[in-house]
């Protein structure tokens, strides 16, 4: 109690400014997108387009082509690690994340498919479910058709569903390319990287250690996100009893506490903005992590606009102005015009609104560059307004 007490005060607009740094959310950075990627500790990937709109707002020239390029070459990929949704992360991270997450899929696997899974010898369910995804990538729909040949009796899903708990499973290109469709198809983390092209393959790291490599990736989130709770870092990651991890780091980190007296975690090194700091106006994607990855989200969230960001399971785009999220947005296209709609939470000034535009119009140039633009305020939030094709399968956490 007496730490809490003499840590010094972090306000939300102080933690806001100090994560949007740590976001690369103040300016622009001019690192690789490869280096952005590992920065951030992955992307939220559970459609195909917002990691490029997540890039896109934090890299000077960031072009889509750079981000699917890495995909393709498996630099890059798409795989289940925190909370048990989709990620896109860099080949290295995924072999060290997704162990790692282990513990958050085996209680998904408990939590949402033991009673489908009765009798189910899981051992089996995932040497089976290894060998078919690495003879042929398979949607889960066709896996769950022929694990039902072995389990005629269970649902062809439910068993899908346990061999993504199960395995580590990516989806392979030419999902979440900008620009191109395909199916949500998958195969082995260790399979697709190991049939990688030259030059792109890179040797595989030591095996994972989650014992020896849980503090180091709880350092790197809060090089990403901090300062942080405990309670913070569990919400981003879904793992639990990390108190536990994070006092033996407590001599090589500093601390503080929140309005509310909780306290905060940070590097020793890590900046701090002036609360004052400009932050400039954002276009995020729905699922973008500076929003998701705190269980007190007042740093980016005002409390009076809690839950406007989500319908039921749709999630919304939303806006960056001042540092919090202000409003939301979608695209539309149709007879060869692409245009914008914003429907921000409140009155914009004049100068924030001329900001809001502005951003705008990149955004338009990337997402349709050969139509023709328009901009507009109106209703964004109605239900599926800007809904996209999710691939979390049904049952699976969102």
């Amino acid at each position: 109690m007496t730490q809490r007490r003499t840590s010094p005060l972090l306000t939300a607009r102080a933690l806001g400014r100090a994560t949007l740094e740590r976001q690369l959310l103040l300016r622009r950075s001019e690192m690789g997108v490869l280096d952005a990627v590992e920065r951030l500790l992955g992307l939220q990937a559970q459609a195909p387009r917002p990691p490029y709109h997540a890039l896109a707002a934090r890299l000077a020239d960031f072009r889509p082509q750079q981000l699917s390029g890495l995909l393709e070459s498996r630099q890059a990929v798409r795989i289940s690690a925190m909370r048990s949704t989709i990620h896109l992360v860099s080949a290295r991270d995924a072999r060290l994340l997704r162990p790692l997450h282990q513990p958050v899929h085996d209680r998904v696997l408990r939590g949402n498919f033991a009673r489908q899974l009765g009798g189910v010898d899981l051992d089996r369910l995932a040497d089976l479910a290894r060998t078919l995804v690495d003879q042929q990538p398979l949607t889960f729909q066709e896996l769950g058709e022929r694990l039902q040949e072995e389990w005629p009796r269970h649902e062809g899903r439910s068993l899908a569903l346990a061999a993504r708990q199960l395995l580590p499973l990516v989806q392979v290109t030419p999902r979440g390319l900008w620009g191109r469709a395909g199916r949500a198809a998958h195969t082995t983390l260790d399979h697709w990287l190991a049939t990688a092209p030259e030059p792109a393959r890179r040797p595989a790291p030591a095996d994972p250690d989650p014992q020896r490599d849980l503090p180091a990736v709880l350092l790197r989130y809060l090089a990403a996100f901090g300062p942080a709770s405990v309670k913070d870092i569990q919400t981003w990651c879904g793992l639990t009893r990390l108190r536990e991890v994070v006092e033996p780091l407590r001599p090589r980190l500093r601390t503080f506490r929140d309005e509310h007296g909780v306290e905060l975690f940070d590097l020793p090194d890590a900046p701090l903005p002036d609360p004052d700091t400009e932050a400039p106006v954002r276009f995020l994607p729905e699922y973008d992590n500076v929003a998701l990855s705190h269980a007190d989200r007042t740093r980016i969230l005002a409390p009076e606009y809690q839950g406007r960001t989500w319908d039921r399971n749709v999630a919304y785009r939303v806006l960056l102005v001042d540092g919090t999220i202000r409003g939301l947005w979608r695209t539309d296209t149709a007879g060869g015009t692409t245009w914008l709609t914003i429907e921000p939470f409140d009155t914009l000034t004049r100068p924030e609104r001329a900001a809001v535009e502005d951003e705008a119009a990149g955004v338009l140039r990337m997402t349709s560059p050969d139509a023709a633009h328009d901009l507009r305020y109106g209703q964004v939030a109605r239900s599926g307004a800007v809904r996209q094709n999710t691939d979390e399968p049904p049952g699976a956490p969102g």
